[in-house]
């Protein structure tokens, strides 16, 4: 069956049901020559006469009563499955599926999904995050998220997230016992929680800035994690120093749980992108989370960015 038979039987079920080439052209949007000239190539092909027809009126034969019981309920049904098409267009549901950076997944994504989801009931959200860079198409993410040098050539990148700023942070129990640093050079003498970067596994180097200078410290210290979160979690149960996102940290901050040092220090980098494939019939679900993100984002920076310090050079 090709294209033209699917065409000819949705406009045979249209005579059938309106007893009228006229009022059955009117509903398909053709000419009623045209519609009659169909039906005609349709009934040879069948070898079948399916309509009676005069110049009054269109009769069904009996051969085309049980060929229109039978296409009936088919036609509903694909006219149903093009209706939860334009409704799913509409309105955000289905499967949305998102490949982020930990830090994308934990800073963008975590902070409106309980909002997103209440919002849009009909969405099942899947988040998956790593630090490969991969073919997001190939492995059927509906987009990911991470820094700018992530996202294809050819892929659409929106801005996510403002300038994102450094926080080096301690637990009250672990400063009880050690004086705060009160520069960079300090940390030599301190325990901090290691970063172990995707790729080639080096340890993150801390970057810090002031008076629009920059350096990098090696650290040392007896937990390594590859989780910034993790790094956030164990400075808050006392295990050492982390270098983290501000955004990560906040909650901890907020609670007293962390106390931040080396402010002055503390840099802030680009922010992140959300990439995906082409402009056209953008999944609803989609366009949802990105308006919901960009709302929420906090763009506000007046310092310059530099480069992520979490990803490799």
């Amino acid at each position: 069956m090709n294209r033209g038979d699917l065409a000819d039987l949705n406009a045979f079920v249209a005579v059938a049901e309106q007893r009228s080439f006229r009022a059955a052209a009117s509903r398909l949007a053709v000419t009623p020559s045209a519609l009659s000239h169909s039906m005609r190539q349709l009934e040879e092909r069948l070898g079948v006469r399916l309509l009676h027809r005069t110049t009054r009126s269109v009769s069904v034969t009996d051969a085309g009563l049980r060929l229109l019981e039978r296409l009936r309920p088919a036609i509903d049904q694909i006219g149903g499955a093009l209706e939860d098409l334009n409704q799913e267009r509409q309105r955000p549901s289905g499967r949305l599926r998102i490949y982020a950076v930990h830090i994308a997944g934990a800073a963008v994504i975590a902070p409106i999904w309980g909002r997103f989801l209440s919002k849009y009931p009909e969405v099942h959200l899947e988040l998956a995050t790593g630090e490969a860079t991969i073919d997001i198409v190939k492995m059927g993410f509906d987009a990911g998220i991470g820094p700018r040098d992530r996202a294809p050539a050819d892929m659409i990148a929106v801005r996510v997230t403002g300038s994102m700023k450094v926080v080096v942070v301690g637990a009250p129990a672990y400063f009880a016992r050690r004086p705060p640093p009160r520069t960079p050079d300090d940390l030599a003498q301190h325990s901090c929680i290691q970063y172990r970067m995707a790729g080639d596994g080096a340890l993150l180097t801390w970057l810090f800035e002031r008076n629009r200078k920059s350096r990098r410290i090696s650290v040392d210290g007896r937990v390594i994690v590859n989780d910034t979160y993790l790094a956030v979690r164990a400075a808050a149960d006392g295990l050492g120093i982390a270098y983290t996102i501000e955004s990560l940290a906040e909650p901890f901050l907020r609670s007293g749980q962390l106390i931040r040092i080396l402010e002055d220090w503390s840099p802030q980098f680009e922010g992140l992108i959300l990439y995906y494939p082409g402009r056209r019939q953008v999944p609803a679900a989609l366009r949802a989370l990105i308006d919901m993100i960009r709302t929420a984002r906090d763009s506000a920076s007046s310092r310059r960015s530099l480069q992520n310090p979490f990803t490799k050079d």
